[in-house]
């Protein structure tokens, strides 16, 4: 293993123009944040939602009076608020209020199940809930078990404008009904209470309580596609940190006064600091959309309010590529998109880059690293990769059998990071901690290599290898060369497993609208772009993948699922 003072960092002959290697980081609280943006941007908005703004000033109001009210039903420093919420502003007021009362947001996909959701708050001790009335059926039926105190339910129409406030009952009304949970019944008793009531609360300048950058505040649980979730501690240091890493990367070549997209999930990490943090960093107005998926509302929404960031991930790209009345809407103002949780195919970067007239690069995270280590210059060379490290951060490829040797130049192995932005550990799990923190650098568990220039690229999951006939056949390979065919819209590959090569090659596929393709043509097609050994041996085709929510494509769920027919048949 190479010494420290010898590491090499190749990718700084690489470095963006306009770009410090370097920052300086305040030390302070994340919550300290949203109060330096009030005093310097003031009356700017800080959210728009449906039409309706915040300024920076106000929400920084909003966020003391809600922190008054959770303190005042008993929300103490150190003890655990999820937050079951989407994008909307509540989530933005709530966060900032939780951390100065001195909580831990543990942030919750609202998605969950009330099995999920038992399961996350057991496991983080969460004794509040802060959440929208809609998912009241499955909160409701998990806080018991799972040892919750307090919920707080809140309501969309209290951050919209008139009429939309008028509006939305009656849409809440027929939406509940579709989903067979209406009537709303959320009773009156001990315990629950509405957001609206904590946010009139007279905020309390005592309230604050003193932080260390090495505090944690927010517990991000794993996705949990490659095994059991964890919940990586993030802290101040962390979280300020990425913001601020994510705010250089896309500083260079901004106007003046940006607005910003966000679309993404605010309760997945990637849409906490692309989103939330870097605009509270750099006084970004943010457009905010709850629903991710809806795709021809977001295109409606990036003609009429012009924003000029767009973080998302690939599926939205491709959906709004694919989308039949795109050319209806004009995208032009969008200048820069960076892209992650999920690989991005080269041809959807540059028909993306083509409609719209911006620049969009790939780029790459955990939820380990707040999340963001990687990233294509916005002005510089972009590679069909995951770009160069980030400023301050550094990045190596280790054996993958053994962490403490680094491999050749050029060679796949481990991918390791460090940086301030990489976080204390894994939530009450030592064991698990120690094995991916090692001397101050992350293991990924990602397969990489790194070229002479400095850029880095995935190869895939050490877990999501492939072992054909003692041949390592790496999925995203398979998937880019699907990709490349002219019917193929959304692509997975995954190894069957096979009596005589140990596992074979299986792709799903979903096609384009209005495109025919055979198992034999894509079989055929991959046999002229890849070896024989990586080349499927079957094709299967299905109307959707399963994905996160953010986007990624859930190998473990298609390889359960083909085991599971595998064992039925037998």
């Amino acid at each position: 293993m190479k010494g420290e003072a010898t590491l090499e960092r190749p990718w700084l002959g690489s470095w963006p123009e306009g770009v410090p290697k370097s920052i300086d980081y305040p030390e302070i609280p994340v919550h300290e944040l949203l109060r330096r943006a009030a005093k310097e941007f003031g009356g700017r908005p800080a959210i728009t939602f449906y039409g309706k703004s915040i300024s920076y000033r106000d929400l920084d109001a909003a966020a003391d009076r809600f922190a008054a009210g959770l303190r005042r039903i008993g929300v103490l420093p150190g003890d655990l608020v999820s937050l079951v919420l989407p994008n909307t502003p509540h989530f933005v007021v709530a966060f900032f209020a939780v951390l100065r009362t001195g909580g831990i947001v543990v942030q919750t996909n609202p998605l969950y199940t009330p099995r999920e959701l038992e399961g996350l708050w057991t496991d983080a001790g969460v004794e509040t809930v802060v959440t929208l009335d809609l998912f009241w059926h499955n909160v409701s039926k998990a806080r018991a078990n799972a040892g919750v105190k307090r919920v707080v339910v809140c309501d969309v129409g209290e951050f919209l404008k008139v009429p939309l406030r008028q509006l939305y009952p009656i849409k809440k009304r027929r939406d509940l009904k579709k989903q067979g949970h209406w009537p709303l019944d959320i009773p009156h008793e001990v315990g629950i209470h509405r957001f609206a009531d904590l946010a009139r609360t007279p905020p309390s300048p005592a309230l604050e309580t003193r932080a260390s950058l090495d505090d944690v505040v927010v517990l991000q649980y794993t996705g949990g596609t490659t095994g059991t979730s964890k919940g990586a501690m993030l802290t101040n240091r962390n979280l300020i940190a990425n913001a601020m890493q994510v705010a250089a990367w896309f500083s260079a070549g901004s106007h003046r006064s940006e607005k910003l997209l966000g679309a993404i999930p605010l309760f997945h990490v990637y849409g906490l600091t692309a989103v939330m943090l870097l605009s509270v960093v750099a006084g970004i107005e943010v457009i905010l959309y709850p629903n991710p998926r809806e795709i021809g509302a977001i295109l409606k929404l990036i003609n009429k309010t012009k924003p000029s960031l767009f973080p998302g991930v690939p599926t939205m790209y491709i959906a709004i590529l694919r989308h039949p009345k795109l050319a209806k809407y004009d995208l032009r103002s969008i200048r820069a998109c960076i892209s992650g949780a999920a690989p991005l195919p080269n041809e959807v970067r540059k028909q993306f880059e083509a409609a719209t007239g911006g620049r969009l690069v790939e780029g790459y995270g955990l939820t380990e690293a707040s999340p963001v280590t990687h990233c294509n210059p916005l002005n510089g060379v972009v590679k069909e990769c995951i770009g160069i490290p980030f400023p301050d951060t550094d990045a190596k490829i280790v054996d993958a059998d053994d962490p403490t040797r680094e491999v050749a130049q050029g060679e796949v192995g481990e991918l390791a990071v460090r940086g301030p932005q990489v976080m204390k550990g894994y939530w009450n799990k030592p064991e698990e901690t120690r094995n991916v923190l090692r001397d101050g650098w992350l293991l990924t568990g990602d397969l990489a290599k790194m070229d002479a220039d400095g850029y880095f690229y995935i190869v895939d999951r050490k877990k999501d290898l492939i072992l054909c006939s003692g041949y390592n056949v790496y999925p995203r390979e398979v998937e880019e060369v699907l990709f490349m065919h002219p019917a193929v819209g959304e692509a997975a590959a995954i190894g069957v497993p096979d009596p005589y090569r140990g596992e074979t090659v299986k792709a799903f596929v979903v096609l384009k609208p209005g495109k025919t393709a055979t198992e034999a043509d894509l079989i055929a097609f991959c046999k002229e772009r890849l070896a024989p050994f990586k080349v499927p041996k079957a094709v299967e085709f299905a109307t959707a993948l399963p994905m996160s929510l953010v986007g990624k494509v859930l190998r473990r769920q298609l390889r359960e699922q083909e085991l599971a027919k595998a064992s039925t048949a037998r």
